[in-house]
């Protein structure tokens, strides 16, 4: 396979479940501001929803103050947000358009009606009443293209590469989601007594990857601040926990190495090391060493991941 188009076939994949993501996080940002009338500024709803998704800069560059109005309007619409809704399924588009041989019919469709449907809803997806039917759309474009490509892609180069940033976009979404709100779980642990908002703040946390009702059915519990982040870094049975997403990063990564005549380099080596980090870790070790500090080291392996890939595989 050609560099460019594996390239854009990863890129394809980040980008797609990227825009799925910010979809969930505005969903909840959305329902925590108006529960827990949060402030406009550090700490608050919208401020934490900018710091997860990594616009928080961008965004400090256009606007003054993180209100919802201006942020909605940055993470779906702005084009001069890279990681903007609009900005990732048009990017999205165009990679899927430079390889559009090397994926099935329903795949391209799934992007392309996406965009179609995107460029016709323009200013009307932001109205009061149509902010929130535009956000389930978005996840629901998002899991269509996810199922387009699981279910009718043929196991070679093509899907792996599609399926690696996919798993990669995710694991990183999950480690910033869980470290903005870190700083409840360090006050737990200090003794401090929780209440009504950082029970919701959990809440919030486990609905922004689709995990709420998956934390009862394995812990049968309410909801501990212990048992969420364990639930998001170490369980192997949520798909978006980090360890199942990087044992399938290193897995693809592994097949893509055996299909090319075995050659690996250093992102085969770092993703093997985040992947056993995760496996053989515990949550209290993880616990006593700060979970902030782990998963900031954990973003920046991401990144540093990211890079590796793309310098062995996508700029070859």
């Amino acid at each position: 396979m050609l560099s460019r188009t594996a390239d854009a076939l990863y890129w394809l994949g980040r980008y797609t479940e990227r825009a799925g993501n910010v979809g969930r996080g505005l969903q909840v940002a959305r329902r925590m501001a108006g529960l827990t009338r949060s402030p406009h500024g550090p700490g608050g709803e919208w401020h934490s929803l900018l710091v997860a998704t990594g616009c928080d800069v961008g965004f400090a560059t256009k606007h003054a103050a993180p209100v919802q109005e201006a942020v909605v309007r940055y993470l779906t619409l702005d084009m001069d947000n890279p990681s903007g809704i609009v900005s990732c399924i048009a990017a999205a588009r165009r990679n899927a358009r430079s390889v559009r041989t090397a994926l099935t019919v329903d795949m391209w469709e799934a992007i392309n009606d996406t965009w179609i449907e995107l460029r016709r809803l323009g200013d009307d997806a932001l109205r009061p009443d149509g902010l929130a039917p535009f956000l389930d759309w978005v996840k629901g474009r998002s899991l269509l293209f996810n199922g387009a490509y699981a279910d009718t892609m043929l196991r070679d180069d093509a899907w792996r590469f599609v399926h690696l940033g996919t798993m990669l976009e995710r694991a990183d979404n999950t480690a910033r989601l869980l470290d903005v709100k870190h700083g409840l779980l360090t006050s737990r642990e200090a003794g401090e007594p929780g209440g009504a908002v950082e029970f919701l703040q959990w809440q919030a946390i486990l609905r922004s990857v689709s995990a709420l009702r998956a934390y009862h059915w394995v812990y049968h519990a309410k909801l501990q601040p212990r048992l969420v982040a364990e639930l998001l870094i170490l369980r192997p049975e949520l798909p978006r926990s980090m360890l199942a997403c990087h044992r399938v990063v290193e897995r693809t990564l592994e097949e893509i190495a055996i299909a090319n005549g075995g050659r690996r380099g250093e992102c085969h080596r770092l993703a093997g090391e985040l992947h056993a980090r995760l496996r053989f870790g515990r949550i209290d070790q993880i616990l006593a060493g700060g979970l902030h500090e782990f998963l900031t080291e954990a973003i920046d392996r991401h990144l540093e991941l990211g890079h590796e890939i793309a310098a062995f595989y996508l700029h070859a």
